[in-house]
């Protein structure tokens, strides 16, 4: 199968199975309105391809330069749009109950009543003394004896 660019999209693809019907329509029945519907559609199709390729090289020119300036980081984030293609993001939260929240501003308030509980403990917990324990010797205990340091 033939490999299609990376700027043919659906939007594309549509322009082309529509300038394939026209076409048919067209050799079926040769008239003057079946030659103004196929022109159309031609003009329409080769304006899309053609301003879906000058964007897709441009999107390649500035990864061309970000490389040259080895700003890297944006250079790679490009290329992988360009092997990945477009991902769209999904927010999507459960609340209290395990429903999902899709709303931007519903999100924006469970996350804050989340924090808000999180971080805002009202009661005190039981916290015990511990000992810390080193690994040296503590010099009080050692010289309990001897009132001055013994010197070798």
């Amino acid at each position: 199968m033939k490999q299609h660019k990376p700027w043919f999209d659906k939007e594309c693809l549509r322009f082309l199975h529509q300038r394939k019907w026209d076409k048919i329509q067209y050799l079926q029945h040769p008239n003057q309105n079946t030659v103004e519907n196929l022109n159309k559609v031609r003009r329409e199709a080769s304006r899309n391809f053609r301003s879906k390729k000058n964007i897709c090289e441009i999107k390649i020119d500035e990864l061309e330069t970000h490389s040259k300036i080895k700003n890297i980081r944006v250079s790679y984030r490009g290329m992988n749009d360009f092997h990945r293609g477009y991902q769209p993001r999904t927010n999507i939260v459960k609340d209290e109950k395990g429903d999902l929240i899709t709303d931007s501003h519903s999100i924006l308030a469970r996350w804050r009543n989340h924090f808000s509980q999180l971080l805002n403990v009202q009661g005190t917990r039981d916290v015990r003394q511990t000992e810390i324990h080193t690994a040296e010797p503590d010099m009080a205990t050692e010289n309990l004896g001897h009132k001055e340091p013994i010197i070798d």
